[in-house]
């Protein structure tokens, strides 16, 4: 028999397991409840108004991370580190120059197949 869970509550306990464990990902949050990831998606679909919430405190976490990191970087020493956050903010010319090996992939503004297509071939043998 299948389990009925309260949706408010297990809203709440998803809230907390975000800001308590300062979780990224939905299958995460999923992880810490109680509930199945049918039945998790079944009471939050990706429109509702406490999925969207779910996803903005997941998005504050990776933001909040992602800066921290980018902060320990730009306070390195160490020149593997200060190239890996350069990568991160360069340009992409920067990026080419910095790179060893570098494969740039182009598309001329040309048809891939120059086909001609006549009219009626049947046509074409009567006016013979």
């Amino acid at each position: 028999m299948a389990q009925i869970y309260n949706k408010k509550d297990l809203f709440e306990q998803a809230k907390k397991a975000i800001k308590e464990n300062n979780l990224f990902f939905f299958s995460d949050v999923i992880a810490f409840l109680p509930c199945h990831t049918d039945t998790f998606y079944r009471y939050f679909r990706p429109e509702s108004k406490e999925h969207s919430e779910l996803r903005s405190m997941l998005e504050n976490n990776k933001i909040k991370t992602k800066s921290a990191i980018r902060a320990k970087l730009f306070k390195s020493q160490k020149a593997a580190e200060l190239l890996a956050l350069y990568r991160l903010i360069c340009t992409p010319e920067e990026h080419r120059l910095l790179n060893q090996q570098y494969i740039e992939q182009t598309i001329k503004e040309q048809p891939l197949f120059n086909i001609d297509i006549e009219d009626d071939p049947k046509s074409k043998n009567d006016k013979q």
